[in-house]
C-alpha cells in the first residue's frame, strides 16, 4: 500500500525550507522533528502517514550526518556495533507496537525529562574537544550499550519527540566522551532508529514517498552544513545550540501536553 497525498507547489516549498533548518538542527543536537511534524501536520497529511513520511525525510537526514562523523573519524561502528543492533531491534518493536500503547501519562513526564537533559549538560563538566578516546571495553560497558540501544531504539520507533537529546545525554553521562564524539554516536543511532523504522512503516503502508523524498534532499543539504559547522566550531558550537533546542522541545511538548 503507497500512500499518493499532492500538496500544492507552495505548500511543498515551504516544507522543503522547513526540511532544510531541521537538517541543519537535527545534525547538531537533535530535535529536527519538531520542525517537521507539525509542518507536515498543518499541511494536512493524516497523523500515521505524517509519522511515516516524516521518517523517510529523517533518514535521508541522519544518513547524511552520520556519514559526515564518520568520515571524520568522530564514529567507530565496531565499537558501538551493540548498540547499533540493539536500536535497530528497539525501533522496529517501538513502530510495530505504537497503536497499542498509551501515551498520555508519558507525555506530561517527557517535557520535564528533557528540561533534566538540558540542565544536565548546562552545569555537566565537558570533555575537551581533542579528547577522542573512548572508553576501554568491558562487560558493563556492553550491558550499557545493549540497555541504551533498546530504550531509545525504542522509544525513537514510537516517533517519540526528542530521542536526539536522550542519546546525547545519556551517551555523555554513560561513557564520558566529548560532544564531538557524542553527536557522532547520537547521529548514527538516530539513522539506524530512523531506518529500521521506517522499514515498519512501509510496510503498514504509512508513507507517502514523494514528499518524503522531497523533504530528504531538503534535510540531507541541511545535514550537511549542520554536521560540518559542528565539526568545525565544536563543543562550543554544539553546547548552546543543544540547550536551545531540548528546551524549545520540552516547551512545544509541555504546552502540547498540559494546555488541554
Amino acid at each position: 500500500m503507497f500512500v499518493d497525498l499532492a500538496v500544492e507547489p507552495s505548500v511543498l516549498l515551504i516544507l522543503c525550507l522547513v526540511a532544510f533548518s531541521a537538517g541543519f538542527i537535527d545534525a547538531i543536537a537533535g530535535g529536527g522533528g519538531l520542525l517537521t511534524v507539525p509542518a507536515l501536520l498543518t499541511a494536512g497529511l493524516p497523523p500515521h502517514v505524517v509519522l511515516g513520511t516524516n521518517k523517510l525525510a529523517a533518514t535521508f537526514g541522519s544518513f547524511t550526518a552520520s556519514l559526515t562523523y564518520y568520515r571524520k573519524k568522530l564514529f567507530n561502528p565496531l565499537y558501538w556495533r551493540r548498540s547499533l543492533g540493539y536500536t535497530a531491534l528497539g525501533a522496529v518493536l517501538g513502530t510495530l507496537v505504537v497503536d497499542h500503547l498509551t501515551t498520555e501519562t508519558l507525555e506530561k513526564v517527557l517535557p520535564l525529562l528533557i528540561l533534566l537533559a538540558a540542565i544536565y549538560t548546562l552545569f555537566n563538566r565537558m570533555q575537551p574537544d581533542d579528547a577522542l578516546s573512548l572508553p576501554p571495553q568491558n562487560r558493563k560497558l556492553f550491558w550499557q550499550q545493549r540497555a541504551q540501544g533498546l530504550t531509545l531504539g525504542f522509544y525513537d520507533g514510537i516517533a517519540g519527540p526528542g530521542a536526539g537529546a536522550f542519546w546525547m545525554v545519556s551517551t555523555m553521562a554513560l561513557y564520558r566522551i566529548n560532544l564531538l564524539l557524542t553527536s557522532g554516536v547520537a547521529r548514527t543511532m538516530n539513522f539506524v532508529s530512523n531506518g529500521f523504522s521506517l522499514v515498519a512503516f512501509i510496510a503498514l503502508g504509512h508513507v507517502n514517498f514523494a514528499l518524503g523524498i522531497a523533504m530528504g534532499l531538503c534535510l540531507m543539504l541541511g545535514a550537511w552544513l549542520g554536521a560540518h559547522s559542528a565539526i568545525k566550531f565544536g563543543s562550543r558550537f554544539i553546547r548552546p545550540v543543544f540547550i536551545c533546542v531540548v528546551i524549545a522541545i520540552a516547551l512545544r511538548l509541555a504546552w502540547q501536553a498540559w494546555s488541554s
